[in-house]
Protein backbone atom coordinates (compact mmCIF):
# COMPACT_ATOMS: atom_id res chain seq x y z
CA UNK A 1 0.00 0.00 0.00
CA UNK A 2 1.08 3.83 -1.10
CA UNK A 3 1.47 6.21 1.51
CA UNK A 4 -1.19 8.10 -0.40
CA UNK A 5 -3.56 4.87 -0.14
CA UNK A 6 -2.51 4.96 3.34
CA UNK A 7 -3.58 8.45 4.35
CA UNK A 8 -6.80 7.87 2.78
CA UNK A 9 -8.29 4.69 5.00
CA UNK A 10 -7.34 7.23 8.10
CA UNK A 11 -9.69 8.68 10.10
CA UNK A 12 -9.64 12.38 10.88
CA UNK A 13 -7.41 13.33 12.90
CA UNK A 14 -9.64 15.08 14.78
CA UNK A 15 -11.41 12.10 15.40
CA UNK A 16 -7.85 10.56 16.26
CA UNK A 17 -7.32 13.14 18.51
CA UNK A 18 -10.72 12.86 20.56
CA UNK A 19 -10.71 8.79 20.48
CA UNK A 20 -7.25 9.28 22.41
CA UNK A 21 -8.05 11.48 25.00
CA UNK A 22 -11.42 9.70 25.92
CA UNK A 23 -9.33 6.52 25.94
CA UNK A 24 -6.86 8.21 28.40
CA UNK A 25 -9.87 9.42 30.50
CA UNK A 26 -10.84 6.12 30.69
CA UNK A 27 -7.65 4.03 31.03
CA UNK A 28 -5.56 6.95 32.46
CA UNK A 29 -6.12 5.46 36.48
CA UNK A 30 -5.70 1.76 35.40
CA UNK A 31 -2.41 3.13 33.70
CA UNK A 32 -1.26 5.05 36.59
CA UNK A 33 -1.86 2.34 39.29
CA UNK A 34 -0.20 -0.71 37.07
CA UNK A 35 3.05 1.72 37.11
CA UNK A 36 2.68 3.06 40.64
CA UNK A 37 2.62 -1.35 41.77
CA UNK A 38 5.94 -1.52 39.38
CA UNK A 39 7.66 1.84 40.66
CA UNK A 40 6.26 2.10 44.39
CA UNK A 41 3.58 4.86 45.58
CA UNK A 42 7.16 7.44 46.00
CA UNK A 43 7.08 7.65 42.59
CA UNK A 44 3.83 8.31 41.75
CA UNK A 45 4.38 11.17 40.23
CA UNK A 46 6.99 9.31 37.73
CA UNK A 47 4.08 6.86 36.94
CA UNK A 48 1.51 9.71 36.19
CA UNK A 49 4.43 11.31 34.08
CA UNK A 50 4.98 8.09 32.12
CA UNK A 51 1.01 7.58 31.81
CA UNK A 52 0.82 11.23 30.08
CA UNK A 53 3.94 10.41 27.80
CA UNK A 54 2.06 6.95 26.43
CA UNK A 55 -0.93 9.54 24.98
CA UNK A 56 1.24 11.99 23.65
CA UNK A 57 2.91 9.06 22.03
CA UNK A 58 -0.41 7.95 20.64
CA UNK A 59 -1.24 11.44 19.37
CA UNK A 60 1.77 11.69 17.50
CA UNK A 61 1.72 8.37 15.93
CA UNK A 62 -1.61 7.24 15.31
CA UNK A 63 -2.74 9.95 12.43
CA UNK A 64 0.34 8.59 10.58
CA UNK A 65 0.28 4.89 11.25
CA UNK A 66 -3.59 4.11 12.11
CA UNK A 67 -5.69 3.51 15.18
CA UNK A 68 -4.36 -0.15 16.73
CA UNK A 69 -6.63 -3.00 17.10
CA UNK A 70 -6.97 -2.69 20.37
CA UNK A 71 -6.08 1.32 21.45
CA UNK A 72 -6.06 0.18 25.48
CA UNK A 73 -3.49 -2.41 25.12
CA UNK A 74 -1.41 0.18 22.91
CA UNK A 75 -1.05 2.94 25.26
CA UNK A 76 -0.77 0.58 28.26
CA UNK A 77 2.48 -1.10 26.31
CA UNK A 78 3.64 2.22 25.36
CA UNK A 79 3.56 3.19 28.86
CA UNK A 80 4.77 0.23 30.02
CA UNK A 81 8.16 0.85 27.37
CA UNK A 82 8.69 4.62 28.56
CA UNK A 83 8.76 3.16 32.19
CA UNK A 84 11.24 0.73 31.42
CA UNK A 85 13.75 3.15 29.78
CA UNK A 86 13.13 5.06 32.55
CA UNK A 87 14.39 2.59 35.18
CA UNK A 88 17.34 1.64 33.59
CA UNK A 89 18.46 5.15 33.44
CA UNK A 90 18.42 5.08 37.18
CA UNK A 91 20.51 3.35 39.01
CA UNK A 92 18.24 3.42 42.21
CA UNK A 93 16.08 0.53 40.22
CA UNK A 94 19.18 -1.02 39.18
CA UNK A 95 18.42 -4.11 41.95
CA UNK A 96 14.81 -4.23 40.71
CA UNK A 97 15.45 -3.76 37.09
CA UNK A 98 15.28 -7.71 36.40
CA UNK A 99 11.77 -7.88 38.07
CA UNK A 100 10.66 -5.34 36.40
CA UNK A 101 11.67 -5.51 33.39
CA UNK A 102 10.27 -8.91 33.09
CA UNK A 103 6.55 -7.87 34.29
CA UNK A 104 6.88 -5.43 31.08
CA UNK A 105 7.74 -7.91 28.34
CA UNK A 106 5.84 -6.90 25.78
CA UNK A 107 3.26 -9.47 24.26
CA UNK A 108 3.76 -11.52 21.03
CA UNK A 109 2.45 -9.37 17.79
CA UNK A 110 -0.83 -11.32 17.29
CA UNK A 111 -1.38 -10.87 21.67
CA UNK A 112 -1.94 -7.65 22.11
CA UNK A 113 -6.35 -8.17 21.61
CA UNK A 114 -5.76 -10.86 24.06
CA UNK A 115 -4.10 -9.13 26.60
CA UNK A 116 -6.45 -7.23 28.63
CA UNK A 117 -8.57 -10.05 29.75
CA UNK A 118 -5.57 -12.23 31.02
CA UNK A 119 -4.45 -8.88 33.13
CA UNK A 120 -7.96 -7.91 34.02
CA UNK A 121 -7.76 -9.00 37.85
CA UNK A 122 -4.43 -7.62 38.37
CA UNK A 123 -5.44 -4.32 37.04
CA UNK A 124 -8.68 -4.44 39.25
CA UNK A 125 -6.31 -5.14 42.84
CA UNK A 126 -4.12 -2.68 41.31
CA UNK A 127 -6.43 0.08 41.22
CA UNK A 128 -8.29 -0.88 44.39
CA UNK A 129 -4.77 -0.73 46.18
CA UNK A 130 -4.66 3.09 44.13
CA UNK A 131 -7.79 3.82 45.97
CA UNK A 132 -6.48 3.26 49.52
CA UNK A 133 -3.33 4.29 48.78
CA UNK A 134 -5.23 7.69 48.19
CA UNK A 135 -7.60 7.38 51.47
CA UNK A 136 -5.10 7.18 53.65
CA UNK A 137 -5.24 8.49 56.85
CA UNK A 138 -1.88 10.90 57.06
CA UNK A 139 -3.80 12.66 54.03
CA UNK A 140 -6.24 15.62 54.57
CA UNK A 141 -9.61 14.55 53.44
CA UNK A 142 -9.81 17.44 50.53
CA UNK A 143 -6.00 16.30 49.60
CA UNK A 144 -7.81 12.41 48.93
CA UNK A 145 -10.25 13.61 46.76
CA UNK A 146 -7.75 15.77 44.83
CA UNK A 147 -5.60 12.74 44.45
CA UNK A 148 -8.20 10.46 44.06
CA UNK A 149 -9.45 12.30 41.17
CA UNK A 150 -5.99 12.57 39.70
CA UNK A 151 -4.75 9.24 39.73
CA UNK A 152 -7.95 7.15 39.53
CA UNK A 153 -10.00 9.49 36.98
CA UNK A 154 -7.15 10.89 34.74
CA UNK A 155 -8.16 14.72 35.77
CA UNK A 156 -5.95 17.59 34.91
CA UNK A 157 -5.15 20.62 38.08
CA UNK A 158 -7.67 22.37 36.14
CA UNK A 159 -10.27 20.24 36.29
CA UNK A 160 -9.77 19.14 40.07
CA UNK A 161 -9.66 23.65 41.34
CA UNK A 162 -13.45 23.55 39.26
CA UNK A 163 -14.64 20.37 40.82
CA UNK A 164 -13.50 22.04 44.26
CA UNK A 165 -14.34 25.20 43.36
CA UNK A 166 -10.85 26.40 44.21
CA UNK A 167 -7.53 28.20 42.30
CA UNK A 168 -5.69 25.77 40.10
CA UNK A 169 -2.36 27.20 42.54
CA UNK A 170 -4.52 25.71 45.65
CA UNK A 171 -5.72 22.17 43.80
CA UNK A 172 -1.90 21.78 42.92
CA UNK A 173 -1.18 22.57 46.39
CA UNK A 174 -3.32 20.32 47.36
CA UNK A 175 -1.72 17.33 44.85
CA UNK A 176 1.82 18.23 46.05
CA UNK A 177 0.70 17.51 49.85
CA UNK A 178 -0.90 14.64 49.31
CA UNK A 179 2.38 13.48 47.01
CA UNK A 180 4.79 14.21 49.92
CA UNK A 181 2.33 12.29 52.48
CA UNK A 182 3.16 9.44 50.64
CA UNK A 183 6.91 10.11 50.31
CA UNK A 184 7.62 11.16 53.98
CA UNK A 185 5.55 7.79 55.21
CA UNK A 186 6.20 5.32 52.49
CA UNK A 187 2.68 4.55 52.27
CA UNK A 188 2.37 1.22 50.84
CA UNK A 189 0.41 -0.03 47.74
CA UNK A 190 -1.87 -2.49 49.21
CA UNK A 191 -5.17 -3.19 50.19
CA UNK A 192 -5.18 -2.66 54.26
CA UNK A 193 -6.90 -5.56 56.45
CA UNK A 194 -8.29 -5.83 60.16
CA UNK A 195 -8.72 -2.46 61.95
CA UNK A 196 -7.18 -0.33 59.24
CA UNK A 197 -9.79 -1.02 57.10
CA UNK A 198 -12.78 -0.16 58.25
CA UNK A 199 -11.55 3.59 58.43
CA UNK A 200 -10.11 3.36 55.17
CA UNK A 201 -12.79 1.97 53.77
CA UNK A 202 -15.38 4.60 55.21
CA UNK A 203 -12.53 7.12 53.30
CA UNK A 204 -12.87 5.68 50.12
CA UNK A 205 -16.47 5.35 49.99
CA UNK A 206 -16.40 9.08 51.17
CA UNK A 207 -14.26 10.00 47.72
CA UNK A 208 -15.95 7.81 45.57
CA UNK A 209 -19.46 9.53 46.72
CA UNK A 210 -17.95 13.24 46.41
CA UNK A 211 -16.75 11.90 43.15
CA UNK A 212 -20.09 11.15 41.64
CA UNK A 213 -22.19 13.77 43.31
CA UNK A 214 -19.08 16.61 41.42
CA UNK A 215 -20.52 14.94 37.94
CA UNK A 216 -24.31 14.06 39.03
CA UNK A 217 -24.46 18.13 39.44
CA UNK A 218 -21.05 19.77 38.57
CA UNK A 219 -20.24 22.95 40.74
CA UNK A 220 -19.59 24.81 37.86
CA UNK A 221 -18.96 25.14 34.20
CA UNK A 222 -20.90 25.22 31.36
CA UNK A 223 -22.57 21.66 31.80
CA UNK A 224 -24.56 20.30 34.83
CA UNK A 225 -23.44 17.21 34.22
CA UNK A 226 -20.72 15.05 33.96
CA UNK A 227 -21.85 11.28 32.61
CA UNK A 228 -17.65 10.53 32.53
CA UNK A 229 -17.33 11.18 36.44
CA UNK A 230 -20.72 9.75 37.30
CA UNK A 231 -19.47 6.02 35.23
CA UNK A 232 -15.91 6.26 36.16
CA UNK A 233 -17.18 6.41 40.16
CA UNK A 234 -19.72 4.10 39.52
CA UNK A 235 -17.32 1.40 38.35
CA UNK A 236 -15.03 1.70 41.01
CA UNK A 237 -17.36 1.41 43.12
CA UNK A 238 -18.99 -1.99 41.96
CA UNK A 239 -15.20 -2.84 41.52
CA UNK A 240 -14.83 -1.96 45.67
CA UNK A 241 -18.25 -4.05 46.02
CA UNK A 242 -16.71 -7.27 44.43
CA UNK A 243 -13.49 -7.84 46.39
CA UNK A 244 -13.85 -9.32 49.34
CA UNK A 245 -12.20 -6.57 51.48
CA UNK A 246 -15.02 -4.19 49.98
CA UNK A 247 -18.05 -6.77 50.27
CA UNK A 248 -20.18 -4.67 52.66
CA UNK A 249 -23.07 -3.49 53.40
CA UNK A 250 -22.42 0.39 53.00
CA UNK A 251 -20.18 -0.40 49.91
CA UNK A 252 -23.15 -2.11 48.38
CA UNK A 253 -25.70 0.57 49.88
CA UNK A 254 -23.57 3.15 47.63
CA UNK A 255 -23.05 1.29 44.61
CA UNK A 256 -27.14 1.05 44.80
CA UNK A 257 -27.54 5.19 45.29
CA UNK A 258 -24.85 5.94 42.25
CA UNK A 259 -26.85 3.46 40.09
CA UNK A 260 -30.18 4.94 40.86
CA UNK A 261 -29.27 8.81 40.59
CA UNK A 262 -27.45 7.44 37.53
CA UNK A 263 -30.07 6.09 36.01
CA UNK A 264 -31.85 8.98 35.65
CA UNK A 265 -29.42 11.09 34.09
CA UNK A 266 -30.66 10.95 30.25
CA UNK A 267 -33.41 12.45 31.93
CA UNK A 268 -32.12 15.48 33.99
CA UNK A 269 -31.27 17.77 30.93
CA UNK A 270 -33.34 18.77 28.08
CA UNK A 271 -31.57 19.24 23.96
CA UNK A 272 -29.89 22.78 25.01
CA UNK A 273 -28.69 21.16 28.44
CA UNK A 274 -31.28 22.78 30.70
CA UNK A 275 -31.99 20.90 33.91
CA UNK A 276 -34.99 19.71 34.04
CA UNK A 277 -36.74 18.76 37.46
CA UNK A 278 -37.79 15.52 38.60
CA UNK A 279 -41.75 16.38 37.96
CA UNK A 280 -41.29 17.00 34.26
CA UNK A 281 -38.81 14.45 33.35
CA UNK A 282 -39.62 11.70 30.52
CA UNK A 283 -39.23 8.42 32.84
CA UNK A 284 -39.07 6.35 29.97
CA UNK A 285 -35.27 7.74 29.24
CA UNK A 286 -34.25 6.51 32.63
CA UNK A 287 -32.27 3.08 32.35
CA UNK A 288 -34.50 0.31 33.54
CA UNK A 289 -31.48 -1.81 33.97
CA UNK A 290 -29.51 0.02 35.90
CA UNK A 291 -32.33 0.61 38.88
CA UNK A 292 -32.71 -3.38 38.50
CA UNK A 293 -29.40 -3.51 39.71
CA UNK A 294 -29.76 -0.57 42.05
CA UNK A 295 -32.21 -2.98 43.63
CA UNK A 296 -30.04 -6.12 43.84
CA UNK A 297 -27.44 -4.21 45.83
CA UNK A 298 -29.85 -2.13 47.72
CA UNK A 299 -31.40 -5.70 48.76
CA UNK A 300 -26.95 -7.08 49.23
CA UNK A 301 -26.55 -3.88 51.68
CA UNK A 302 -29.78 -4.71 53.92
CA UNK A 303 -26.70 -7.46 55.66
CA UNK A 304 -26.07 -6.59 59.45
CA UNK A 305 -27.42 -4.69 61.56
CA UNK A 306 -25.67 -0.86 61.03
CA UNK A 307 -27.44 2.02 59.04
CA UNK A 308 -25.31 4.40 57.24
CA UNK A 309 -25.89 7.49 55.05
CA UNK A 310 -25.79 6.17 52.44
CA UNK A 311 -28.46 3.43 53.32
CA UNK A 312 -31.10 6.03 53.68
CA UNK A 313 -30.08 7.98 50.64
CA UNK A 314 -30.21 4.88 48.70
CA UNK A 315 -34.01 4.70 49.60
CA UNK A 316 -34.98 7.98 49.07
CA UNK A 317 -33.48 7.49 45.47
CA UNK A 318 -35.48 3.86 45.16
CA UNK A 319 -38.35 5.51 45.94
CA UNK A 320 -38.27 8.12 43.24
CA UNK A 321 -36.79 5.52 40.46
CA UNK A 322 -40.03 2.72 41.33
CA UNK A 323 -42.66 5.39 41.32
CA UNK A 324 -44.41 5.38 37.96
CA UNK A 325 -45.03 8.85 37.91
CA UNK A 326 -44.47 12.09 39.92
CA UNK A 327 -47.70 12.12 41.19
CA UNK A 328 -47.45 8.52 43.07
CA UNK A 329 -44.28 8.90 44.57
CA UNK A 330 -44.60 7.91 48.01
CA UNK A 331 -43.50 11.41 49.58
CA UNK A 332 -44.66 10.49 53.24
CA UNK A 333 -42.04 7.03 52.64
CA UNK A 334 -39.63 9.67 51.85
CA UNK A 335 -39.76 12.26 54.79
CA UNK A 336 -39.66 9.20 56.81
CA UNK A 337 -36.23 8.25 55.24
CA UNK A 338 -35.45 11.84 55.73
CA UNK A 339 -35.88 11.98 59.44
CA UNK A 340 -33.58 9.22 60.24
CA UNK A 341 -30.81 10.71 57.85
CA UNK A 342 -31.10 13.98 59.72
CA UNK A 343 -30.66 11.97 62.80
CA UNK A 344 -27.18 10.54 61.64
CA UNK A 345 -26.20 13.18 58.99
CA UNK A 346 -27.73 16.59 60.45
CA UNK A 347 -25.83 18.63 57.60
CA UNK A 348 -27.49 21.97 56.31
CA UNK A 349 -28.10 19.96 52.56
CA UNK A 350 -29.81 17.03 54.20
CA UNK A 351 -31.85 19.61 56.34
CA UNK A 352 -33.11 21.19 52.98
CA UNK A 353 -33.96 18.29 51.26
CA UNK A 354 -36.03 17.20 54.26
CA UNK A 355 -37.65 20.76 54.28
CA UNK A 356 -38.91 19.92 50.37
CA UNK A 357 -40.26 16.33 51.74
CA UNK A 358 -41.90 18.22 54.48
CA UNK A 359 -43.72 20.54 52.15
CA UNK A 360 -44.78 17.97 49.29
CA UNK A 361 -46.22 16.29 52.44
CA UNK A 362 -47.72 18.80 54.80
CA UNK A 363 -47.90 21.87 52.39
CA UNK A 364 -45.37 24.82 51.25
CA UNK A 365 -45.96 26.55 54.63
CA UNK A 366 -44.45 23.77 56.49
CA UNK A 367 -41.13 23.70 54.17
CA UNK A 368 -40.95 27.21 54.54
CA UNK A 369 -41.00 26.98 58.09
CA UNK A 370 -38.28 23.86 58.24
CA UNK A 371 -35.91 25.92 56.00
CA UNK A 372 -36.21 28.79 58.52
CA UNK A 373 -35.27 26.72 61.23
CA UNK A 374 -32.08 25.98 59.21
CA UNK A 375 -31.31 29.45 58.09
CA UNK A 376 -31.22 30.31 61.96
CA UNK A 377 -27.87 28.38 61.99
CA UNK A 378 -26.28 30.61 58.84
CA UNK A 379 -24.53 27.44 57.38
CA UNK A 380 -26.32 27.93 54.25
CA UNK A 381 -25.94 31.77 53.40
CA UNK A 382 -24.47 31.56 50.88
CA UNK A 383 -25.88 28.42 48.88
CA UNK A 384 -27.90 29.38 46.08
CA UNK A 385 -30.59 26.43 46.38
CA UNK A 386 -31.81 27.55 50.05
CA UNK A 387 -33.25 30.65 47.91
CA UNK A 388 -34.21 28.88 45.31
CA UNK A 389 -36.26 26.67 47.25
CA UNK A 390 -37.56 29.30 49.42
CA UNK A 391 -38.97 30.99 46.01
CA UNK A 392 -40.75 27.79 44.86
CA UNK A 393 -42.61 27.51 48.03
CA UNK A 394 -43.42 31.42 48.26
CA UNK A 395 -44.86 31.28 44.68
CA UNK A 396 -46.63 27.77 45.34
CA UNK A 397 -48.34 30.30 48.02
CA UNK A 398 -49.04 33.10 45.67
CA UNK A 399 -46.47 35.28 47.39
CA UNK A 400 -44.78 36.53 44.05
CA UNK A 401 -42.71 39.36 45.60
CA UNK A 402 -41.11 37.28 48.56
CA UNK A 403 -40.84 34.22 45.79
CA UNK A 404 -38.88 37.20 43.17
CA UNK A 405 -37.08 37.98 45.89
CA UNK A 406 -35.43 34.52 47.17
CA UNK A 407 -34.92 33.35 43.14
CA UNK A 408 -33.28 37.02 42.53
CA UNK A 409 -31.12 35.69 45.85
CA UNK A 410 -30.41 32.83 44.61
CA UNK A 411 -29.23 34.23 41.01
CA UNK A 412 -26.71 35.90 42.55
CA UNK A 413 -24.84 32.75 44.16
CA UNK A 414 -25.47 30.07 41.19
CA UNK A 415 -22.05 29.36 39.45
CA UNK A 416 -23.71 26.64 36.41
CA UNK A 417 -25.27 28.80 33.62
CA UNK A 418 -27.35 25.84 33.09
CA UNK A 419 -29.14 26.85 36.39
CA UNK A 420 -29.04 30.44 35.87
CA UNK A 421 -31.22 30.16 32.87
CA UNK A 422 -33.49 27.93 34.75
CA UNK A 423 -33.87 30.33 37.21
CA UNK A 424 -34.31 33.60 35.02
CA UNK A 425 -36.81 31.81 33.19
CA UNK A 426 -38.71 31.13 36.75
CA UNK A 427 -38.40 34.62 37.99
CA UNK A 428 -39.70 35.84 34.00
CA UNK A 429 -42.83 33.82 34.70
CA UNK A 430 -43.21 35.47 37.64
CA UNK A 431 -42.87 38.86 36.52
CA UNK A 432 -45.28 38.16 33.79
CA UNK A 433 -48.44 36.89 36.19
CA UNK A 434 -47.61 39.32 38.92
CA UNK A 435 -47.40 42.71 39.72
CA UNK A 436 -43.53 43.08 41.22
CA UNK A 437 -41.93 45.85 42.53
Amino acid sequence: MDGAQHQDMLPPPGDIAQLAESLFRREAGKLVSVMTRLFGVTRLQLAEDVVQEALVRALRTWPYYGVPRNPAAWIMQTAKHLALDVIRRETIFNGKQPDIAAAMTPPQPDAAVDEAPLFDSEIKDDRLRMMFACCHPAIPPESQAALALKTLCGFSTAEIAGAFLTSEAAAAKRLTRARQKLNELCIPFEIPSGEALTARLDAVLQTLYLLFNEGYKASRGENLIREELCHEATQLAMLLAEHPVGNQPRTHALVALMLFNGARLPARVDEGGNILLLEVQDRSQWNRAMIHRGIVHLGLSAAGDTLSVYHLQAGIAACHCTAANYASTDWPRILSLYDQLVRIDPSPVALLNRAVAVAQVQGPRAGIAALHAIRKSRRLDAYYLLYAVLGEFEAQLNDCRAAAKHFRKALQQIQLKSEQLFLTKKLRQLETTCTID
